[in-house]
């Protein structure tokens, strides 16, 4: 790569930059969602949506110079419906608004991030907030609300196990709840409990569950893995996303190995990303080591003693994990196409 190309690619990801900072703006303001409802200038964008005329004008102006609004033949900023998808509908497989919320919402954080790097330490999760808290549970939602339910009824075992009478499920790293909800409603002969160490977290969750009509059949705990050695034992355990954040990943497992009844099952969702390091990588992992770097990482080295995973978990690193907390192997499931993230069965 010659200096013209790479700072040619380092202009154009201040661009990308720009952009998703003003994306964060216009989300968090409402302006996306007002102009959703039609075309509006800035006066008629801030008595629908609130804020400053004068920063709504030249927020107005940004969007439709970088090329997210488009204007019509009045003078008036219209958004158009691919974008309006992408950015308001919060049901959409399509919906990444959250992406700018989770990434500026991280960079805030910028000086505890240096401060780690420098020492070692770690950044918590619940250092980071509610916008980074928040975008992920509503990036993830509509991948559990409209893909889970098919993509689990596709692997027929493990759906039976899921379908047993008064079958019992565990969530372990249930964030604000979305993937029980999703359990809950594709197993309605199930009881499903969420836990998370994160007390915000639950919070949500129990909001959730409740507006969702749920919240008999669906309950979350604080508390990490240790609460599913109580009073009864699960017919499946489901980690969402969660395994590559956890600082003992080993312990987590075994405690979930101990806690399925025989012909239990143990399914771990998590980045689908390669089998082993290659560079330059493809987009996918060039998120996650993003995800990493700024927030998955520090997360996980913010409790000792850390495995110190990080978002790019192989799978060779889980089946270690797994062999480690006393199972055989992992299979990956039969699961395609199910946004940025690969399912995997730990096997007794």
């Amino acid at each position: 790569m010659t200096t013209e190309d790479f700072a040619d690619r380092l202009f154009k990801a201040a661009l990308g930059t720009i952009d998703l900072l003003s994306v964060h703006i216009g989300d968090r303001l409402g302006w996306y969602r007002a102009l959703a409802a039609g075309p509006a200038d800035a006066a008629e964008l801030t008595v629908r949506a609130g804020g400053h005329e004068r920063y709504a004008r030249e927020w107005l102006e940004q969007q439709a110079a970088t090329g997210i609004l488009e204007v019509a033949p009045d003078g008036r900023f219209v958004l158009p419906k691919g974008a309006a998808e992408v950015l308001t509908d919060e049901s959409s497989l399509a919906y990444l608004a959250p992406l700018a919320r989770m990434l500026t919402g991280t960079a805030v954080h910028m000086p505890a991030l240096l401060d780690a790097y420098r020492s070692g330490g770690g950044v918590g999760w619940a250092t980071f907030g509610a916008d980074v808290r928040e975008s992920q549970a509503d990036m993830n939602r509509p991948w559990f609300e409209h893909a889970l339910p098919d993509a689990l009824a596709g692997v027929p075992a493990l759906d039976a196990v899921l379908r047993r009478p008064g079958a019992r499920i565990a969530d372990l790293g249930c964030g604000a709840g979305w993937s029980s909800i999703a359990l809950g409603r594709a197993y309605p002969e199930a009881m499903v409990e969420g836990v998370d160490i994160d007390a915000p977290s639950i919070v949500l969750a129990e909001r959730n569950a409740a507006a969702a009509g749920l919240a008999g059949r669906v309950s979350f705990h604080r508390g990490d893995a240790a609460l599913l050695l109580g009073d009864g034992r699960y017919d499946a355990v489901f980690a969402f996303e969660c395994v590559h954040d956890m600082p003992r990943p080993v312990d987590t497992l075994a405690v979930a190995r101990r806690a399925i009844v025989p012909g239990g099952a143990v399914v771990i969702m998590d980045e689908a990303v390669g089998e082993s390091f290659t560079a330059p990588a493809d987009d996918v992992e060039r998120l996650m080591y993003g995800f990493s770097l700024l927030i998955c990482l520090p997360d996980g080295m913010s409790d000792r003693p850390s495995a110190a995973t990080g978002t790019v978990m192989r799978p060779d690193t889980l089946r270690r994990y797994a062999r480690e907390a006393g199972f055989a192997d992992i299979e990956i499931l039969p699961i395609q196409d199910f946004g940025f993230w690969r399912f995997y069965q730990l096997i007794p």
